[in-house]
């Protein structure tokens, strides 16, 4: 039962923090001080992969018409304008899934640890209010006026987030506002970004696992992917509703104070 409460916790934590632009890892890093599931490696760590699974299916049900370019509801000119959307996101991808394939490990050797993911947390943050202060009018606040080539750009901006601390959400959002998007866009295209990237890494996370797992440790995985879906859900609603009305800077100084609690926290443990 405590381990069905923990895989609650962290689904909750994932669906909050893989959408908002404030670093999952980040969170993640804190969290495990305090709660260990029980188990391998190899699970734990298939395991906060895996649950991403669940957010992605958020994404697909709350954008299902957007993204669907078979929709009967739609005229063929909105048919080819999803396609479109369509071939701008993988495009975008593409940078992060090769550099991820072939150096994920390596970044990881070099970069996960808590004084890194630390400063990428308080960088960000401070990038994040130095965009808002600068209250320039975006120059795209449509999907069909991003080109393939700004896609493929957000796309490097993406490769950032390969670096923990930064937040794949964070890195593609201030990508996409530096290259004249409106939060609106910078959002919804991070969001659906975040469909081939998630879903790719979480296939290869279970390939490289060999999906060796106990019936226990799948329910385990079911019960934290089913909470990051029902919570990613309601974060998303929430923030689309909030940014229409508000800018960056809250989700900056929050990075901020995240990332100043990180470094002090190990610094003294």
């Amino acid at each position: 039962m405590i381990e069905v409460i923990k895989a609650l916790l962290l689904g909750i934590i994932q669906g909050i923090t893989e959408w908002l632009p404030v670093s999952s890892t980040g969170h993640m890093i804190l969290l495990d001080q305090f709660l260990h599931l029980a188990g391998s490696k190899k699970f734990v760590d298939t395991f906060l992969v895996v649950i991403q699974f669940g957010s992605i299916l958020a994404v697909l049900i709350l954008y299902f018409e957007k993204l669907n370019p078979f929709s009967k509801s739609k005229s063929k000119k909105e048919k080819k304008s999803t396609w479109s959307l369509w071939i701008k996101v993988i495009i975008a991808v593409i940078p992060s899934g090769v550099i991820g394939v072939l150096f994920e490990d390596k970044i990881d050797e070099l970069f996960f640890k808590p004084s890194i993911v630390a400063l990428a947390l308080i960088i960000y943050g401070i990038i994040m209010i130095w965009l808002e202060s600068r209250n320039r009018k975006p120059l795209i606040t449509k999907f069909n006026q991003v080109s393939y080539k700004t896609a493929f750009l957000i796309g490097l901006f993406q490769v950032l987030a390969l670096v923990p601390g930064t937040s794949r959400s964070g890195s593609t959002i201030i990508g996409a506002t530096l290259l004249g998007t409106s939060r609106f866009i910078a959002a919804e295209f991070s969001f659906f970004l975040a469909i081939p990237t998630m879903l790719g890494a979480s296939l290869l996370k279970l390939l490289k696992a060999g999906f060796s797992f106990t019936g226990f440790e799948w329910f385990i995985m079911f019960i934290g992917s089913l909470t990051a879906f029902i919570v990613s859900v309601i974060v998303i609603k929430f923030f689309m509703s909030y940014i229409k009305k508000h800018d960056f800077k809250a989700f900056g100084i929050y990075r901020i104070i995240l990332g100043l609690i990180v470094f002090i926290f190990f610094m003294f443990n």
